[in-house]
């Protein structure tokens, strides 16, 4: 497939884009969104989720733009091309990582014809290893030196290794099996280690490492924390750590680790919540049904996403919307505001997809950004922000895009009446109005009471937080990202961002290591690295 990479600026269809920013759709004026049936006509409708975008400031002639944008950059080839295995993480006549992106491999498992059959055969032999490994557990034959069964698992990793997995079992804790607990380790802070490993029994309890290289100094440094927490209780940390890893890594080891699962590196960290890395962790709570529901609500988003028609094609509508806000309107954050407690974390998760993946000045032709690439992302659950920021959102002087996310239906269903309405009533009550409001505003002789409206904002609405639910969720944030990556023509996969602190850590860890020898005080030994 003959693909000619060009950035936005490139594209024969920007100038009329900047022309349609001067003047966007008026949200505030008097009957905008009743007009020509807007309210249902601006639904993106999948059959797990819906993108309703209304409120956002676009006419048709603007999404015919966007048509054109998303057809001459060739948006969706590239995805395709992404999906069949091109080498699509690197930078042209730079050093750089040259490797394949197939995240999606790992929940291709459910199409007759994988896009990629060899990723996707040893993402299906990785999956088939857990699920045997799992069923040794629930029937009692892997078990601890006493014969008792694991009912506790700690997650130990950082970054991709941790947000991803640790925001979906957040948001699936209502489908967790009975008895069943797992917590996690990230941080470098010997606290969050010694808080997880005081409330645990751990001679119940599995450890899974997760670090693709097997040399995260962060992880490698809690590992050995929660080692020497399972000695000092008797127990044997061979008997108790699995690894998710590289194969032949450093962590690949059988005399140190019960079980050994595989990472490859064409799954970026970011972007493995669906491999091994979420999989093992989420299928030792969920048990692996679960987990099959939540790959294959990914796998129906990744295959949408490859429809050229925009308006059928949620997470490129979701891209082309954002790049509308970010480089045309001029709006440099994005809140992300899940109305529901599950998804608490999600935020958190898509600030490292996001901002790692597209936080980049440089092209992937190796020249230089020609206009603005990823935004800010944040947010928070509602209506817990109702009460926090949102007063800078509809009357601060810094307009902020909004996504919303809700359900329909509650988790749990454990509800009930108070003056006439359920909890979750009120809490989607509360979602519409923040949208309307954002959208409409107010106007009122009363200056402080006046709210401008003209705050672009979608909703993107689900019957109920399922894990198929929250695989389609997940994967079309992702999609999205990658997007927004090819329309800025940006290599969104990989990290070189975070290197150079690593480096300078290295460094001062080392001065403060010498610190008895050489009697400096830690601010000598911070000015002498400078």
């Amino acid at each position: 497939m003959a693909v000619a990479f060009k950035s936005l600026s490139e594209a024969q269809v920007y100038q009329k884009l900047v022309e349609s920013a001067k003047r966007p759709y008026d949200l505030t004026r008097e009957g905008a969104l009743q007009a020509a049936n807007r309210l249902e006509r601006y639904v993106c409708r999948t059959e797990l989720l819906d993108l309703h975008y209304a409120t956002e400031r676009v006419d048709d002639q603007l999404l015919d733009l966007f048509q054109k944008l998303a057809d001459e950059l060739q948006l969706v080839e590239q995805f395709q091309m992404m999906r069949n295995g091109a080498v699509l993480n690197r930078i042209e006549g730079f050093d750089s990582e040259n490797r394949q992106v197939l995240h999606t491999a790992c929940r291709d498992l459910f199409r007759p014809e994988p896009a990629e059959p060899k990723a996707t055969g040893e993402a299906k032999k990785e999956l088939e290893k857990l699920k045997a490994f799992l069923a040794r557990i629930d029937s009692g034959e892997l078990c601890n030196h006493q014969g008792d069964c694991f009912d506790t698992l700690i997650h130990v990793g950082i970054g991709g290794s941790d947000l991803g997995p640790r925001s979906i079992f957040e948001a699936l804790r209502a489908y967790g099996l009975p008895g069943r607990q797992v917590h996690f380790i990230a941080n470098v802070d010997p606290d969050d280690s010694a808080r997880v490993l005081s409330g645990v029994n751990l001679e119940k309890t599995l450890v899974c490492i997760v670090s693709k290289s097997g040399t995260t100094l962060e992880t490698l440094t809690n590992e050995k924390l929660v080692r020497g927490a399972l000695q000092r209780a008797g127990l044997d940390s061979s008997k108790h750590c699995i690894a998710v890893t590289g194969e032949k890594s450093p962590l690949d080891d059988p005399t140190n680790y019960l079980q050994s699962f595989y990472m490859h590196d064409y799954i970026g960290g970011r972007y493995s919540s669906t491999s091994v890395v979420g999989a093992v962790t989420l299928g030792f709570y969920l048990g692996i049904e679960q987990v099959t529901d939540f790959l294959q609500g990914a796998s129906e988003v990744d295959c949408q996403a490859e429809e050229k028609n925009i308006r059928k094609n949620l997470p490129l509508l979701l891209a082309l919307i954002g790049i509308w806000n970010h480089n045309f309107l001029g709006y440099p954050t994005l809140a992300v505001l899940p109305y529901s407690q599950a998804l608490h974390r999600f935020p958190a998760h898509l600030q490292q997809c996001d901002m790692e993946s597209n936080g980049k000045a440089v092209m992937r032709n190796g020249r230089m950004a020609t206009g603005q690439t990823g935004p800010i992302i944040w947010g928070e659950p509602g209506t817990n922000g109702q009460h926090a920021f949102y007063q800078l959102l509809h009357q601060g002087t810094e307009v902020v895009p909004a996504e919303f996310i809700g359900f329909k239906q509650s988790q749990f269903e454990v509800d009930l009446l108070v003056q006439g309405s359920t909890s979750q009533q009120k809490l989607l009550a509360n979602l519409l109005a923040q949208v309307v409001a954002m959208a409409v505003g107010q106007s009122s002789d009363n200056p402080n009471r006046n709210f401008p409206g003209n705050r672009p904002s979608c909703l993107l609405l689900g019957e109920k937080l399922t894990p198929r639910v929250m695989g389609a969720i997940l994967a079309a944030y992702e999609a999205k990202i990658v997007f927004q990556g090819f329309i800025w023509n940006i290599n969104s996969f990989d990290q070189e961002g975070v290197q150079l602190g690593k480096v300078l850590a290295a460094k001062f860890l080392q001065a403060i290591n010498d610190l008895p020898e050489s009697g400096e005080t830690l601010e000598g030994a911070f000015l002498n690295q400078l």
